[in-house]
């Protein structure tokens, strides 16, 4: 055969090969990438939420570029700049001061995802972080953050406790049970129906300073009254249930201080039966890093 022709001849071979291995990588790429995609759209809402908590102890910023909308995020931590781009910019700070994440419960409700965590961030931290989703991203965050006590009235830390979401068929119920709780009691609309919340002196309290039992909890008023420290509820801007477990976000004051509260509570038998909190004071207005308000 002449050579020229056999010369041609392997060289035409060869960018076949080329071309075909070319196309096969492609592929694998396509298929890759494609998989990925299914991968991140199958996750659920809680899923995306714990995975962006997540990015905060490991630093790496996939979860919050994935899961975080660009263009919408509203940041309402007044620690934080507003956007995407800020939580990003202090990813390497939070792993760098050794920042974890234990999460202890999970709640759903509609475009809403609140998660109930210890976090270890300059110290031991009870956390409630509230999500809201649109079309598969986060779009807004709201969050409280408290210093844990180890030393609490009731033997229980702040973060213990139930952690089964049950009677998801009874949401709404126990939605309006706690919101009508606040209301009645908290805000003193009709104080009188306290005791109709409860199972007897039947309460479980995680709240640091205050006792098991409605006894406890008419104990520690008491002697708060008599520091002059008063606890009041103005405004409830938020409620987010999933079935036995209801948390409020409420505006008020504490000891004169302007003051988020935080209750998650647990309802059984249509009474409430168990109580969390997080309470965070209300930094002045020219403090904040972002112009979206605490609520």
């Amino acid at each position: 055969m002449n050579k020229s022709i056999l010369s041609t001849s392997l060289f035409l071979v060869l960018v076949m090969l080329l071309v075909a291995c070319g196309s096969n990588n492609s592929s694998e790429i396509t298929e890759k990438n494609s998989n990925q995609s299914q991968e991140v759209s199958e996750m659920t809402n809680k899923e995306k939420a714990v995975a962006v908590l997540e990015s905060l102890e490991s630093g790496e910023k996939k979860a919050v570029e994935d899961f975080i909308s660009s263009e919408k995020y509203i940041q309402h931590n007044l620690d934080f700049e507003n956007g995407r781009e800020g939580l990003i910019g202090s990813l390497d700070y939070l792993k760098s001061v050794g920042t974890k994440v234990d999460v202890k419960r999970v709640i759903e409700d509609g475009d809403l995802v609140a998660v109930h965590s210890e976090y270890e961030l300059n110290g031991p931290k009870a956390v409630f972080d509230i999500f809201r989703f649109e079309n598969g991203k986060i779009v807004e965050h709201w969050d409280n953050i408290q210093e844990t006590v180890t030393d609490t009235a009731s033997g229980h830390s702040m973060l213990d406790g139930e952690t089964e979401i049950k009677d998801v068929d009874k949401t709404a119920e126990n939605k309006e049970l706690v919101e009508n709780f606040v209301k009645d009691v908290l805000m003193g609309q009709n104080p009188d129906k306290l005791t109709s919340y409860f199972d007897g002196d039947n309460y479980i309290q995680h709240n640091p300073y205050i006792a098991d039992g409605l006894s406890g909890l008419g104990k520690a008023l008491e002697e708060w009254a008599k520091q002059g420290i008063t606890m009041q509820y103005d405004k409830v801007h938020l409620v987010v249930a999933e079935g036995n477990f209801v948390l409020t976000v409420s505006e008020g004051t504490l000891g004169g201080s302007h003051t988020s509260f935080y209750d998650l509570f647990r309802v059984e038998s249509g009474k409430i039966a168990e109580h969390w909190d997080v309470l965070e004071t209300i930094p002045p207005k020219d403090e904040w890093k972002n112009i979206n308000g605490k609520f």
